[in-house]
């Protein structure tokens, strides 16, 4: 259904770092530059970080949250661990398991350094 997200930062270098680390847990290379962005692709997707076009502060969105799947718990724990390293905050409850009608799943959320939710989503077998 998508093709890709962008994500507006306020200060693009610094947060480059920080995609840069979490992204590397998931096997994702660095943000590559373009037109005054970096992108991140994967065989699933794109993430591009970009201040915005209008030149106004970037925001995140209320309520919004961006779900990443992972490959094992250890990879969302590392996910988290290397964001919160890298100007990242935890948010919501700490990374752990929860059940619900989806079935068990492992998660960790986290805001980034502009505050866009993330959840890293580890789906444990049924």
């Amino acid at each position: 259904m998508f093709s890709h997200i962008m994500v507006g930062v306020n200060d693009l270098e610094a947060s480059k770092r920080f995609y840069d680390a979490v992204f590397a847990v998931m096997g994702v290379g660095p943000g590559v530059a373009g037109q005054g962005r970096y992108y991140y692709r994967s065989a699933t997707g794109t993430l591009g970080i970009i201040t915005p076009i209008n030149g106004q502060p970037a925001t995140y969105a209320n309520g919004g949250t961006i779900g990443l799947t992972m490959q094992s718990q250890a990879e969302v724990d590392a996910f988290h661990s290397a964001g919160v390293a890298n100007g990242g905050v935890t948010c919501e409850d700490p990374p752990g398991v929860r059940e619900g009608p989806s079935g068990k799943m492992y998660l960790a959320y986290l805001r980034d350094p502009d505050g866009t939710k993330f959840c890293a989503v580890y789906r444990y077998a049924k």
